[in-house]
Parts: structure tokens; C-alpha cells; sequence
């Protein structure tokens, strides 16, 4: 509502509007990079990458070196293989095709060692049948069945192949096979030997268990070492995850309070925050803002008692003085034009008083609601209907009727003592500036996510350049006559209101020229389903 203060625009009196107080600058706007680096979830996404990404680099690493290491056994067990077969050579020369018990025990001698095995085979140059190799012996002893079953299980292999053709290739094995016991082995390493009696090959292997066994079968990531380092590192994993986790949904906790908080006011028995929190690191946090919202709320309960007092102690002088004033107005006659003019002074300065005390009420009345107003869901047609058909008598006796333009089924979610305020503020405005016989356009539309609101005028409206400024706190564009004619009783604190409150339940307003003349002022909602 504007008000006759003064005449035009009054000049700004150094208080910044609320708009101004408001609206953020450089400084208060956050980049996004600082909202990454300071966000709770955005470093809960990071740890977690961290914990994906580093076993998976790490365990590259290990695994590569866990393959270099292979590969020195392996190359550790040809040597291994080359001498024992040195080893042995001497007597494999001096066989003479008939006694192997020298040869047999020899083997018994180097077998054994950590479990190592060593079988000899032997393919004779003059053996004509093409058969290939020969199961001579095997330490630890065998049966004779067992060496025939062993034989063909090693030629299925493949490991003789090129031994037989060319009795060279000394070379490491990392071949695993099912011995005829149905144990599991692997076969380390394959030595050929060249005698006059023909080709020897003189094969080691581990039987399952062996420490060499285990670390040439068992893959990597089966090692003990890698089991208990993950045992260890999913254990730490789930304590940092779960901590911060934890701070997360506390965070979130104190949101979802926050939000309650503000849909349903600062009423007691209402939410707290230390009730909701988990963490307690976080009971500080917490309590300071259940001590918040209690200095708020007692703040708002302090309001309303001091506008209350602050209305009783200015009206009881006020009414006192307008009472002394009748008997003054009584004996003056019109034969005393001065004394005429300083009693009706008097009268109006006290109208006016009376007024000042009533806004000023009004204005503490609207803060301490804006603190503490609930947020119900609100059925924005019915709001608007009941409003203008009380507006519709008021309109009448002034010779303006009220016309209005519904979409139903819109709806927000705000205080219902804030919108009203806004539509009378609105509704006022609009029947103080548009003139007798004047219609009132009331419109009320929805989009996908906003509802609008707008009243139209058909008065004088408001050059472009001061529509802005006719929201700010005591500016009229009232001029005195218009004022006096008011009553005096407009003081630029209802657009004010109108602004104010809109802004708090997250919408805006701004006026616009009306067609063909006049004034239309917008305002904007966000809606709920």
C-alpha cells in the first residue's frame, strides 16, 4: 500500500531497502569449484574413488611384481633342474643299459628337499619303434604300473616334445598336472641330458603343499599377504566411509529438521536437533541450533508483546489528547480562523499519530509472523475468492466493482496469514489509486512450477523509472493533496509487506504499466503438486 509521506518519491534516507539488503553481491556468490571443495558429499564421492582407484593401482603393481618374482623362481628352478642334471650325468654315462640301481639311488639322494621330485626318462638312440621316451625311475620310488600311467600322463602334457625331437631346450616348466595318485603337481623344469646310451631327460617337479608349489599354482590375489592386506583395507574403508557417512546423514538430518522448522514455524514442542543427531562430534552443532531457534522464537513472542504494550502506552495519550481536542473544536467559532487552524492541526497530527502507532504495530506484528509463520499447503483459488468477495462491498461503496480471473487447482505451500496479508496490500493499493467507476483485475494462473498472481488498477500508475522503488519501506508516490483527501493514513509500508513476504516464501514481485492505463503488479509463487 502506498502512503502520502511525501510528495513524489521521497529521497532515500540512507537505510538500505530490503531489497538492496538482500540481493548478494560478488562476494557473497560461492564459484562452483569452492562448492566441490567444501561440500561433505562431493569429498564422500572422492574417498570413495580413492578407495576404488588405489587397490586397483596398487594391486597393477604388486601384481607386476609378483610376476618378476615368478619369474626368478621359475628361472631359479631351471637351475635347479641344469644341476641336477650335471649331477647326474656321470652316472647316466656310465650306464650300460642293465643296472640303474646306482643311478636310482642317486636320485633318492637329491629328492626330497622341500619337497622336490625328479623323474628320468630315457628315448634310446636305437629305439627304432618310435615310441619316444622311457620311464627309467622316479624319487621318491613308484611302482612299475605307476611309472607306465605317469609316463603317458607326462607325454600328454606335451613337456617331451622337444626333448624328443632334438634332446636340447633346458627350460623352465610352470606346468601343473594330476599325477596318477590323483594328487595335484607341478612340473618345474625339464633337463635334457646327452649320453652314447641316447637322450635323458631329467624332469623336477613339487607335489601340492610345497612352499614353491603354492607360489607357482596359487594366483596372486589368493596370497595370504593380499588377503590380509584387504582384509585390513576394507575394514579401514568401511570406518572412514561409515564416518563420514554418518556426518553426511546428520547433515542432512539437521536439513530435513531445518525444513520443518520452517514449514511449521517456531512452535514448541517442535523438532530438535540434538534429538536427530547421530554424530557426537556434531552435539555442539546441534544444540546451538536448537538455541537458535529458541532466541528466535522467544524473539517473535517478544515482538508481539512490545508492539502490543508499545500500542497500549502510545493509544491512551493519543485518545486522551483527540478527546481534549472536542471541547477546544466546540468553543472556537469561525470567527477565530487562526485558532480554527491549529485545532484542526492538532486533530490531524493526531489522526496521523494514531496512525503511525497503528503501522508501526503492524510492521512489528508482520516481523515476528515472518519468523515464526508455518507452511501449510495452500489452495491459492480459494484464498483469492475469499479475499475478493470481502473486497467486492468495500469496491461497491467506492463506485469500483472487482473483477477476478481463476485457474483452480493451484496450490502453495506458505503461510495463509502472509498471503492474506499480501492480496489486502494488493487489494488496498489498488482501490486507493484507481479512480470511482475504475474496475479491479484480479488473475490468478499457473505454470509447471509457479503460480502467479496479479492486480490490476486503472488509476495513474507509475512512470518506469520509479517501479522499483515503490516496493522500498516509506515511499509513496502520493502527492500531499491526494494524501490529505486519503486521510493521511498511507505511509509506503504495504507494497513493502508485499514484497517482503513473497520473498520469504521464495517468490518475487515486480509492477509493470497496465493496458490502457494504469498499474499491474505481479507476483510469483513456486508451486506444489
Amino acid at each position: 500500500m502506498t502512503a502520502p509521506a511525501h510528495k513524489g518519491l521521497p529521497a532515500r534516507t540512507g537505510e538500505a531497502s530490503p531489497r538492496q539488503q538482500t540481493r548478494p553481491g560478488r562476494s557473497g556468490r560461492r564459484s562452483w569449484l569452492g562448492t566441490v571443495l567444501h561440500s561433505v558429499a562431493a569429498k564422500l564421492g572422492v574417498v570413495v574413488a580413492v578407495f576404488v582407484a588405489v587397490p586397483l593401482l596398487l594391486y597393477q603393481q604388486f601384481h607386476a611384481a609378483d610376476q618378476e618374482r615368478r619369474q626368478l623362481l621359475l628361472e631359479s628352478l631351471e637351475n635347479q633342474g641344469r644341476i641336477v642334471g650335471e649331477s647326474l650325468r656321470p652316472s647316466l654315462q656310465d650306464y650300460d643299459g642293465e643296472t640303474l640301481q646306482g643311478i636310482a639311488d642317486r636320485l633318492q639322494r637329491m629328492a626330497g628337499t622341500h619337497g622336490l621330485k625328479i623323474k628320468l626318462l630315457l628315448r634310446p638312440d636305437d629305439n627304432g619303434s618310435g615310441d619316444g621316451f622311457y620311464y627309467i625311475a622316479s624319487a621318491p620310488r613308484v611302482s612299475t604300473g605307476y611309472l607306465k600311467k605317469e609316463r603317458a600322463e607326462l607325454a600328454d602334457t606335451g613337456v617331451l616334445r622337444d626333448v624328443q625331437s632334438t634332446c636340447g631346450g633346458n627350460r623352465p616348466l610352470d606346468v601343473a598336472y594330476t599325477n596318477p595318485a590323483g594328487k595335484s603337481e607341478v612340473l618345474t623344469s625339464i633337463t635334457p641330458v646327452r649320453t652314447e646310451a641316447g637322450c635323458w631327460a631329467v624332469i623336477t617337479s613339487y607335489g601340492a603343499g610345497a612352499p614353491v608349489a603354492e607360489a607357482l599354482e596359487q594366483p596372486y590375489w589368493q596370497t595370504p599377504e593380499v588377503r590380509i592386506a584387504l582384509a585390513i583395507y576394507v575394514v579401514m574403508a568401511v570406518l572412514v566411509l561409515a564416518l563420514m557417512t554418518g556426518v553426511y546423514r546428520s547433515l542432512r538430518r539437521f536439513v530435513h529438521a531445518a525444513r520443518r522448522i520452517r514449514r511449521g514455524g517456531l512452535a514448541e514442542g517442535g523438532p530438535r536437533f540434538q534429538a536427530i543427531n547421530r554424530v557426537p562430534e556434531l552435539d555442539g552443532v546441534a544444540a546451538e541450533f536448537d538455541r537458535m531457534v529458541t532466541t528466535l522464537n522467544n524473539a517473535a513472542h517478544a515482538m508481539r508483546r512490545a508492539a502490543e504494550d508499545n500500542t497500549h502506552a502510545f493509544k491512551t495519550p493519543i485518545a486522551t489528547i483527540a478527546q481534549a481536542v472536542e471541547p477546544l473544536k466546540r468553543s472556537v467559532g469561525d470567527d477565530q480562523p487562526r485558532a480554527r487552524r491549529a485545532v484542526d492541526l492538532i486533530e490531524r497530527s493526531v489522526t496521523r499519530l494514531d496512525t503511525l502507532v497503528a503501522a508501526s504495530r503492524k510492521l512489528d506484528e508482520a516481523t515476528a509472523e515472518l519468523m515464526e509463520a508455518p507452511r501449510e499447503r495452500i489452495d491459492l483459488a480459494a484464498l483469492v475468492t475469499r479475499l475478493t468477495d470481502a473486497y467486492a462491498e468495500t469496491a461497491a461503496d467506492h463506485g469500483m466493482h472487482v473483477e477476478r480471473e481463476l485457474q483452480h487447482g493451484i496450490h502453495v505451500a506458505g503461510s495463509a496469514d502472509m498471503l492474506e496479508s499480501v492480496l489486502e496490500n494488493l487489494l488496498d493499493n489498488g482501490m486507493d489509486f484507481s479512480p470511482r467507476g475504475g474496475t479491479l483485475h484480479v488473475r490468478l494462473t499457473g505454470e509447471r512450477r509457479t503460480a502467479e498472481i496479479s492486480v490490476a488498477d486503472e488509476g495513474p500508475g507509475v512512470d518506469a523509472d520509479r517501479r522499483e522503488q515503490i516496493f522500498d519501506r516509506y515511499v509513496s508516490t502520493r502527492v500531499d493533496a491526494d494524501a490529505e483527501a486519503a486521510g493521511d493514513h498511507h505511509f509506503g509500508i504495504g507494497l513493502w509487506l508485499v514484497r517482503r513476504n513473497v520473498e520469504a516464501l521464495g517468490g518475487s514481485v515486480h509492477a509493470e504499466a497496465n493496458d490502457p492505463h494504469g498499474l499491474k503488479i505481479r507476483i510469483r509463487i513456486p508451486r506444489v503438486g
